[in-house]
């Protein structure tokens, strides 16, 4: 099996079969190449140095270039020089004369086809310091499979504007390894090829560009038909003249100064006279020269305009560059307190992520879930989005607000996820047929997509929905306020779900709600067929692809949503902090208004408190014979991997559904917003009974997590209502929790739901905020022996790179639940099975340690957490953030069959067709002109895993928001 990347985790579902998800990040199982010991190695090994002239530290990066795993490797090189191995790490290092080898650590040993392991070492040299070049693994000489040529974009700058009707030269580097030759480059805009150069050096001038955005890269190919593009670079093209700042946002501390840089986007004919102001904001920062002079001849040299910061006194300044003729520009500049390094690096780094040419937000200002467009997590596409990057966006914004005290930016954050991402009354258009006796009818989970569809089940009695009347009479509406999880930003698959719409089709140019898995907890990203959150039979087969998922005797045209629980609360979690922090600048009143939908938002986030079908919680066996709850006996009080609602979209049909979840995982718990939801006043829902529930509940999540804690302190999987997701009979001895039974991997198994260390620490980190701001000793008990654990488990090397858990392995189960004399869970365990150094997860896992440290005063949690945030900042910075590259293996799946049954057949709203022969490719061939898209094919024929280097938009905001916490709690 293949080592999984770690990512951000999620998948959803909605109907009324099981909502199972992947984690937006983890990847699917199962994606590696055989693992026959005969093959020859192939292999390629990456040397870099950190040099101070006496010493040295080097990282050996050892790519598995073979179609076949490495099961233990052993590198050996040797030095020309007196070299002398003082220390290393990642395996275990030893030198003879001038000859180093290096064995894999015990949990490195295994390297997967197209995977790469990293090892360092420590030296101490005099004289020269060359570089090795007679790398062997094994015993091969690593000269490997052919390499693919590099390229790098060189023109034009990062961050550069010019005016529509203007060329904009682009121009790149490329060269080509193994003897080979660069036969072309591409120069692309996104995926739009703008046009190609044969010949050194390589150049082409686009007058075409529409006004806008636009994220340009070189695509190199050589003559043995590989190729690669270099790193983005983001622009922005004018409707006319223009006046270009950079960068757009400035950090300036008390007392200091800082500069950007003013120029003009397009030549004049005469000279040009722009005028520098202070146009709102803090009085306390100044801009100068007021005024700066450009003619025909220096128009595109920068010139540099000073803002001076008070020595006293915070917040933001907007300074407007203004001229005849040219559209202006605004750089917002925030005085920072004097020592604020990291509140710097947060401002940077949202620089970056809120810089429109760096291609993180589509035109209407939604976050994409990445910048790149080829990648495949739970979002098989990276211009979707989810619920979770809307709710690290409006996070993100508090805490700008926090910095600058410019609060506009979270109410517009939130504005625009209501806008988008909160389904309108025209999309959930026959609530108002919801019958809360009835809330809707049963269909069992299946272990495999093949015994899809799942028939529906009239014989089998849900319980009452306790609580659809109070949130009506709270309200005053049926209409559910909560997220949808997943939506096609760009309509690349051409459903057309537009918000307010059903379906506008292909045509349509706005994002589009969508959904992907519905059929198992094995159906991963690699087998899910992407369908309409509406579905009127525009696509699809006869019954647009309702009788993919459940079987029935006739089919309605019906919309259908799921919410991500962890995402609305983080949602929750994140409006919190702006309440507190804008009343810290007495501008509470500010935000008082988008808290108040925060606390809405929270009310209706109760559905995913309950059991799928209202069955009464605890020792709930058989769907017959497990009774219907009543009341609140149907709430397990925990956070759950998603809640569902839908109905006909003919409004004179007169039907509609609802529905919670049975599974639980302890990845998904928030006890900082059920903190909020039933302490904090301007939090507390309105309806009757929401502040208890969430009072409750933030007790069941503190005991969910004691009893989840392993004898080492991770935290593992879950619990559910509903084995198997059809009441089934669990396996005897089974622990339970409140009467839930433990699930070691609750939801998805494709790959398993406990594996990835970023659910420790996403999770972690709420606990640790809980902790801060109450110092509740439930919460710390777990800390205590979490923060351990993982601080045990984590490297920080004398070059400042890191290595984290990424992948853990699980065993044995948790003590049956005893609230009374909670047990030591001495026969639940686990073990790291391999390490990263993946910056999302490393901010999340820095913020805890940060939040953890600042009430508890542990000394080494503040340590990692600075050495963490240090090591991101010095060593994997780029254009766009804050990234590291990434093999993947996985992508050796583009080829899986997707399951489709004998007799089926429909199409994509592009043509592709939907059988039984169907790949994940197949019916998705828009990816075949994505221009990553070389990278798969020559993977696929046998080539070498590809690599990428991604920019996440919530890892981005992680990253932001970890240096932001540091600056606020421990700087």
């Amino acid at each position: 099996m293949p080592r999984l990347r770690p990512r951000r985790p999620r998948r959803h579902l909605t109907a009324l079969t099981a909502a199972l998800s992947l984690p937006l990040g983890l990847l699917a199982a199962g994606a590696g190449a055989g693992t026959a010991q005969a093959a020859a190695v192939q292999c390629s090994v990456d040397y870099k140095t950190n040099d101070w002239g006496s010493g040295f530290t080097a990282e050996l990066t050892l790519t598995n270039r073979g179609s076949a795993a490495l099961n233990g490797w052993t590198l050996t090189y040797s030095y020309a020089g007196d070299q002398k191995l003082t220390n290393g790490w990642n395996g275990v290092w030893s030198q003879s004369g001038k000859n180093v080898t290096v064995t894999n650590a015990g949990w490195n040993g295994t390297v997967a086809a197209g995977a790469a392991v990293t090892a360092g070492g420590q030296f101490t040299y005099s004289g020269a310091n060359a570089a090795p070049t007679d790398f062997a693994v094994n015993g091969t000489s690593c000269t490997g499979a052919h390499q693919p040529p590099v390229a790098v974009l060189t023109s034009p700058a990062a961050g550069a504007v010019y005016a529509a009707g203007d060329a904009v030269p682009l121009a790149a580097t490329a060269a080509a390894a193994d003897g080979a030759t660069v036969d072309k480059v591409e120069f692309y805009s996104d995926t739009t090829l703008l046009g190609t150069d044969t010949t050194a050096p390589f150049t082409y001038s686009a007058a075409t560009l529409a006004a806008g955005a636009h994220s340009l890269y070189a695509k190199a190919y050589d003559s043995q038909g590989a190729s690669a593009e270099s790193a983005p670079v983001g622009i922005t093209v004018a409707a006319g003249p223009a006046l270009v700042a950079t960068p757009g946002q400035l950090a300036v501390r008390q007392g200091g100064t800082g500069t950007f840089d003013l120029k003009l986007s397009t030549a004049p004919t005469s000279n040009v006279t722009v005028t520098v102001a202070r146009t709102s904001g803090n009085t306390g920062l100044a801009a100068s020269p007021a005024s700066l002079t450009f003619t025909p001849a220096n128009w595109n040299t920068a010139q540099k305009v000073t803002v001076t910061a008070a020595a006293t006194g915070t917040g933001v300044a907007v300074f407007t560059a203004t001229a005849p003729g040219h559209a202006k520009a605004e750089v917002q500049a925030t005085q920072l307190a004097a020592d604020s390094t990291y509140d710097a690096r947060f401002l940077d780094l949202y620089g970056k992520i809120t810089n429109p040419a760096n291609g993180y937000f589509s035109p209407e200002g939604i976050p994409y879930h990445s910048v790149e467009t080829l990648i495949v997590e739970a979002p098989d596409h990276g211009h979707e989005t989810t619920s979770e990057a809307y709710s690290y966006l409006i996070w993100l914004q508090a805490m700008y607000g926090k910095i600058s005290g410019d609060w506009t930016k979270f109410n517009g954050a939130w504005d625009t996820m209501e806008k988008f991402m909160i389904p309108t009354h025209a999309d959930q258009p026959t609530n108002s047929a919801y019958n809360a006796s009835k809330p809707a009818t049963y269909a069992p989970e299946w272990d495999l997509p093949s015994q899809y569809p799942a028939k529906l089940d009239s014989g089998v009695t849900s319980g009452s929905d306790p609580i659809a009347a109070e949130l009506k009479s709270a309200y005053g509406t049926d209409d559910i306020y909560g997220m949808h999880w997943i939506q096609d930003v760009d309509n690349v698959y051409g459903f057309g779900n537009e918000p307010g719409k059903c379906s506008a089709g292909p045509t349509a140019t706005g994002p589009s709600y969508i959904n992907t898995f519905q059929r198992g907890p094995q159906e991963s990203v690699w087998e899910t067929v992407t369908h309409p959150t509406c579905d009127n039979f525009s696509y699809g087969g006869k019954n647009g692809y309702l009788d993919l998922f459940t079987g029935d005797s006739s089919y309605a045209k019906q919309w259908k949503y799921t919410n991500a629980p962890d995402a609305d609360a983080r949602a929750v979690q994140a409006a919190y902090w702006a309440d507190l922090w804008a009343k810290e600048q007495g501008k509470g009143s500010q935000v008082s208004a988008t808290v108040g939908k925060a606390a809405k938002m929270g009310d209706y986030l109760r559905y995913a408190m309950f059991d799928k079908y209202f069955k009464k919680v605890g020792n709930c066996v058989g769907p017959t014979a497990c009774p219907a709850g009543t009341g609140k006996d149907s709430s397990h009080y925990l956070m759950s991997w998603y809640y569902a609602w839908g109905g006909a979209v003919d409004t004179s049909a007169g039907w509609s559904w609802r529905i919670g979840s049975s599974h639980a995982h302890g990845g998904y718990q928030n006890p900082l917003a059920a903190y909020a939801l039933s302490e904090y006043a301007p939090l507390k829902p309105k309806s009757a009974t929401g502040q208890t529930d969430w009072a409750t509940s933030l007790d069941r999540q503190l005991e969910f997590y004691r009893w989840l804690q392993s004898s080492e302190g991770a935290i593992a999987g879950g619990a559910t209502n509903s084995w198997q997701g059809r009441y089934a009979t669990p396996p005897a001895g089974t622990p339970t929790f409140h009467g839930m039974y433990y699930d070691e991997k609750p939801v998805y198994h494709d790959p398993a739901s406990n594996q990835w260390f970023g659910f420790q620490a996403w999770s972690m980190e709420r606990v640790a905020e809980y902790y801060q701001q109450t110092g509740d000793t439930a919460a710390k008990t777990v800390l205590d022996k979490w923060v351990s654990w993982a601080l045990s488990k984590t490297t920080i090397n004398p070059d400042g790179t890191f290595r984290i858990p990424s992948t853990l392995q699980w065993s044995g189960a948790p003590d049956t639940w005893n609230a009374a004399n909670p047990g030591a869970n001495t026969g639940l365990h686990v073990t790291v099975a391999d390490y990263t150094n993946d910056v999302g997860v490393a901010a999340a896992y820095a913020k805890t340690l940060t939040y953890y440290a600042a009430k508890s005063g542990h000394a080494e949690a503040k340590r990692v957490a600075k050495a963490l945030l240090d090591g991101m900042w010095d060593h994997h910075q780029d254009p766009l953030g804050i990234a590291v590259e990434e093999t993947r293996a996985d992508y050796n799946r583009f080829d899986d069959p997707v399951y489709v049954p004998s007799g089926w057949t429909g199409v994509m709203p592009n043509g592709d067709a939907v059988n039984n022969t169907s790949t994940f490719a197949s019916i998705r061939s828009f990816y075949q002109d994505d221009p990553a898209w070389p990278k798969i094919e020559a993977y696929l024929a046998g080539g070498a895993a590809p690599v990428f280097t991604y920019h996440r938009f919530w890892a981005q905001a992680d990253i932001a928001l970890a240096m932001g916490s540091y600056a606020e709690l421990l700087e």
